[in-house]
């Protein structure tokens, strides 16, 4: 089974890390392409694009202004060390062992906008580009025509070489929609996440998020491989619900 997350807007550059074996990112023609792009954009024009405020303007338009092929010379840092969102703090991966980290490395992959697909031992350097901004490239009207078959192909492939049947999806459908899901070819397993809210069950966001990267974490410590096992996902108080549950789309309650 391999597990896909997306990306979160927090990031983290600035505390310890002590993972070995560090990687390349898979797209840097592309990455470089979308950078230098949105390096010669204005910052007005960056604000309008992403809809953000005028210090993060400033913040991301230099950033593309230095961006270059992410490595430890420069400040590179894993991907799944590097985002610090709600998904993440479910990943927990200062908890990991090495052993973890090359099982994760596997069967692990963040979609990124900038970044296409990523390795948890990818260097990534610091970015905001999230995967449904409407900018226009040689390639298309937005971010999904630029990246078209690439990151649905570099899955697949990371599938058939982890010898996985299953792919599970812990991402957005923002990030989701990028591999073509209708047309994937393997079976797409979307768990759903549930709070007890006053006697009801209710998908909140916020606790979605954390239960997505505990979930991920979870697949890599037991090593899971099919539907069935994740039925015995009970981290953080969570229960797998039959009633509730469909085909390839798991629910889990708590409270």
């Amino acid at each position: 089974m391999l597990s896909i997350l997306s990306p979160s807007k927090t990031l983290d550059f600035d505390s310890p890390v002590s993972v070995t074996g560090t990687t390349k990112i898979p797209f840097p023609d592309d990455s470089q392409q979308l950078a230098s792009q949105l390096a010669e954009t204005t910052q007005n024009a960056l604000r309008d694009l992403m809809g953000i405020s005028e210090s993060l303007a400033e913040l991301n338009h230099q950033r593309f202004q230095d961006w270059e092929i992410p490595s430890a010379r420069n400040g590179g840092r894993p991907a799944a060390c590097a985002f610090q969102g709600d998904v993440y703090r479910g990943l927990k991966t200062d908890q990991w062992t090495s052993k973890q980290w090359d099982y994760a490395q596997d069967h692990l992959r963040i979609l990124s906008g900038l970044y296409g697909v990523l390795r948890p031992k990818d260097l990534m350097l610091p970015y905001r580009l999230e995967m449904g901004t409407s900018l226009k490239t040689d390639r298309g009207k937005d971010l999904y025509a630029f990246w078209g078959d690439k990151v649905r192909d570099r899955l697949i492939e990371s599938m058939e070489e982890a010898g996985a049947k299953f792919l599970l999806n812990l991402a957005s459908q923002e990030y989701l929609k990028v591999i073509g899901p209708k047309t994937f070819p393997f079976p797409i397993i979307t768990p759903v996440f549930k709070e007890n809210k006053d006697g009801k069950y209710k998908m909140i966001t916020v606790f979605a998020k954390v239960a997505r990267g505990t979930m991920a974490s979870w697949a890599i410590r037991k090593k899971a491989k099919t539907p069935k096992k994740l039925q015995t996902f009970d981290a953080d108080g969570y229960r797998y619900d039959a009633a509730s549950s469909k085909e390839n789309q798991p629910v889990f309650l708590r409270g």
